[in-house]
This record gives C-alpha cells, sequence and structure tokens, in this order.
C-alpha cells in the first residue's frame, strides 16, 4: 500500500485514488503523473499533475487540464472517495517532475534525477545523479562517476532534477 493521506478528517489512500482516476484521465489523452492532497490556508487542496503520453514534443496546454478536471470531477463526485471540501486543480507536473512508473523512468533515461530510498543504501537514501539506465528490478544513477544499482521497490520517491 503505498502513502496515506489524511488532512483533517480526510483520509484515504493514494494509490487507490490514482486507481480511480487514472482510466479517466487517459481517456482524454494525457497521463496521470502525480497526485497530491494538502491543507492549506484557504482549505484542503486536490492537486493532479498530468502529462503528454510518451514522446510527444508538446506539453500541456490550459485546454488539456480544462478537459481533465471536467471528466475527473464527474468521477469524484459519482464515486465521492474525499469527505468534505476540496479544491480541484490539474495542472502540468514542472521541470522537477515526479517518476512514479517504471515507463516514466524509461522515457528519462540520461536525465539528472533525484531518487529518495526507504531504506539506506551505501550509506545513503537520497542519490542525485544521472539516471544511466534501467532494468526489470531498477535503476542505475550514477552519482559522482559511481554507479549505483536502486531497485524499485526500495524506491520512497524520484524526480527529476534539472541542473
Amino acid at each position: 500500500m503505498g502513502p496515506f493521506f489524511v488532512c483533517e478528517g480526510f483520509a484515504f489512500m493514494r494509490d487507490e485514488l490514482v486507481r480511480l482516476l487514472e482510466p479517466t484521465v487517459e481517456a482524454q489523452n494525457v497521463e496521470l503523473v502525480d497526485i497530491e492532497f494538502a491543507k492549506g490556508g484557504r482549505g484542503a487542496v486536490l492537486r493532479i499533475f498530468i502529462d503528454r503520453q510518451s514522446n510527444a514534443a508538446e506539453g500541456i496546454t490550459v485546454d488539456d487540464c480544462a478537459r481533465v478536471s471536467h471528466a475527473v470531477s464527474l468521477v469524484l463526485e459519482t464515486e465521492d472517495p474525499i469527505k468534505g471540501h476540496y479544491t480541484l486543480e490539474v495542472s502540468s507536473p514542472g521541470f522537477d517532475r515526479i517518476l512514479r512508473k517504471r515507463e516514466h523512468f524509461e522515457r528519462f533515461v540520461g536525465e539528472r534525477v533525484f531518487v529518495e530510498l526507504k531504506l539506506p543504501q551505501d550509506g545513503r537514501r537520497r542519490f542525485i545523479g544521472a539516471l544511466s539506465g534501467i532494468d526489470d528490478q531498477g535503476i542505475v544513477v550514477v552519482v559522482d562517476g559511481q554507479d549505483h544499482r536502486l531497485s524499485f521497490e526500495r524506491i520512497q520517491k524520484a524526480r527529476l532534477r534539472p541542473e
């Protein structure tokens, strides 16, 4: 099971929300990159980050965000997975996008990444370097000229880390 979101009465499993919304988002010809739930000064916010599928050259447009927001809103109203009031925001993942699935890592081989592990490996939990490879078990990140093989199951979070 993935991280548990708890926010003044809001409690749900992130992975369950991803499973619920991913088919709807992908039906809009975009990819669900990540979901974030936060309680702020003006109330709770459910943020959905989307990107083009695969190697599409163009970025996310305002129309893409509006289309996904409408489709996701219908699912959220019907399924009602989050009790209470919150605002839905849909946007692009930004320059430091999350790498959540194997396909994300495959797409960004050669890029600079930040990876945080659940438990230390080689005396550290955080690795910043070039994503040099990927296989069925995990990824290879080159830090200061040294290869570090990191298994998918040990990765807590990963994102692009442009210089």
